[in-house]
């Protein structure tokens, strides 16, 4: 097949195949900024001098220190995790209507891995019509924020740029992973010249994600040991092992939530269809059952930006537990505690911006499984059953696995955390205190008149359970889920008439 030629079938359909084209593109754009603007933050050099040498050129000081530039690109990471989830929903638009153009190919002669060039060049065009238009405005938004205060100083770092071959992996690189993904997924769709055929998993969920949870917990709790193990014997970790500790557990530990939904939503669906009695709660329950996956895909980017909002409200009680150590012994950090806390309060916006974005994958997800099925539940209206207990039905669906999977990705947050940062403690040991004015203290000669030796007591203070911030986090989970199919429902009458029962 010539490249014009898949290009042109790639680009062709429908208006919904142009919605989802679109929606994809926006998803990679977003994507792309968050990745970008991360590069842009890791690319500012540290000058020269010890450790806490600071870069003065910048107003910020989430910019200024080294210590904190890791954190706000990390931040600026996690937003990626709901953006490529929303493009992972996006990507499922329309389905039914892609299947049957795929089929319509192959009738015309087009051969299976002609269909799957097709369907996996569509969302790579898609992509990288998303990453170079993010890489446009990326261009732009430097040269238009580029100003310079007063005092020369600037708001942001636009006056560095990550490197080249960086740039091009992250443009070309996304809508690589994008068209390779969707062969991935169609290995086990057959498509032929009288429809698709896909070969569903038939076995039940079994609860191996919790064995995830589990070592993603082992491998935090092992941050400390490891650090202490090196130092006793005045040597340095390779520098490889720490971060793969933290970045392995918090995988491990997302993939366990994400796909121990699966689990809890079969569990849950076979309780429901055991001891309820109404229509709609009967009908969640089967369809729960007949596809306990479909929460996973539904709930991944929202329970990975919940996961990552408790390990902050974690980290923040932790935080607030040192501050008081500190108070308790008369040191103190080295910038106020009130800066420390907006920082914190910055990365609570962005777990909401990550919320927002996969409450939009949600409303896809939902409005997908609407049209999707638009002929079965057309067959219940015929038969009689209200639209409101169908509506109802949706609702359960939703609810019945996102309740218990919001509350486990907030437990299992939290305690990532925790397992690093203990109890924080200090003291214990004797200091000189200087008891006179400052300026009497100040010099050698009247200084050693007002010094006394003094015991310090240690102080242990147990970080407090957040569970303002987790109610937060939690209601806000729900919220989204509620809105999404509260709009998602609005659909349902025009995909429950009658004459959709013609629909093929």
């Amino acid at each position: 097949m010539r490249p014009g030629t898949l290009l042109r079938l790639a680009l062709a359909g429908t208006r919904t195949d142009g919605a989802r084209v679109a929606l994809t593109a926006l998803s990679a754009a977003l994507a792309t900024l968050a990745g970008l603007a991360a590069l842009t933050v890791l690319a500012v050099v540290k000058p020269p001098g010890d450790a806490r040498t600071e870069s003065v050129q910048y107003t910020s000081a989430l910019l200024r220190e080294p210590g904190l530039r890791p954190g706000v690109a990390f931040a600026l990471l996690m937003l990626m995790v709901p953006v490529l989830g929303l493009a992972g929903q996006c990507a499922r638009l329309g389905a039914p209507a892609r299947d049957r153009r795929l089929a319509a190919l192959r009738l015309a002669g087009a051969t299976p891995g002609q269909v799957t060039w097709i369907a996996a060049a569509e969302s790579g065009l898609a992509s990288l019509l998303g990453t170079g238009g993010a890489f446009v405005l990326y261009l732009a938004g430097r040269r238009m924020l580029h100003r310079p205060g007063p005092d020369g100083r600037l708001p942001l770092p636009t006056d560095v740029h990550p490197a080249p071959a960086v740039i091009v992996a992250v443009v070309v690189g996304l809508p690589l992973v994008a068209a390779l993904a969707s062969a991935l997924l169609l290995r086990r769709v057959t498509t032929t010249p009288f429809g698709v055929v896909r070969r569903v998993r038939t076995r039940v969920p079994w609860p191996w994600p919790g064995l995830l949870i589990l070592a993603g917990l082992a491998m935090f709790a092992a941050f400390q040991p490891v650090g202490l193990w090196y130092e006793r014997r005045h040597a340095e970790p390779p520098p490889w092992l720490l971060p793969t500790l933290l970045i392995g557990g918090s995988l491990a530990a997302m993939v366990g939530v994400v796909a121990g939904t699966g689990w809890i939503s079969y569990t849950l669906g076979r309780v429901l269809h055991r001891y309820a009695r109404r229509p709609a709660v009967l009908l969640a329950a089967r369809r729960l059952t007949a596809d306990p996956w479909a929460g996973s895909r539904t709930f991944a980017a929202l329970l990975a930006a919940l996961i990552f909002g408790a390990g902050t409200a974690g980290f923040r009680a932790g935080f607030l537990a040192e501050a008081e150590v500190h108070a308790r012994t008369g040191t103190g950090f080295g910038a106020p505690a009130e800066f420390y806390l907006g920082a914190m309060r910055l990365v609570d916006l962005a777990v909401a911006v990550a919320v927002a974005i996969a409450a939009g994958g949600l409303l896809v997800a939902v409005v997908d499984g609407i049209t999707a099925r638009r002929r079965a539940y057309a067959a219940l209206v015929a038969t009689g059953v209200p639209r409101g207990t169908i509506g109802r039905s949706v609702l359960w669906q939703s609810l019945t696995p996102a309740v218990p999977a919001i509350t486990l990705a907030l437990t299992v947050g939290y305690l990532l955390v925790r397992s690093v940062y203990r109890a924080p403690s200090a003291g214990g040991y004797s200091a000189e205190v200087c008891h006179a004015a400052e300026r009497l203290c100040g010099d050698p000669l009247t200084r050693a008149q007002y010094t006394r030796i003094e015991w310090v007591p240690k102080v242990t203070v147990t970080p407090d359970v957040p569970w303002e911030h987790l109610a937060w986090f939690a209601a806000g989970g729900l919220a989204a889920v509620l809105l999404t199919v509260g709009v998602g429902v609005l659909f349902l009458r025009a995909s429950t008439t009658l004459e959709e029962l013609r629909t093929t």
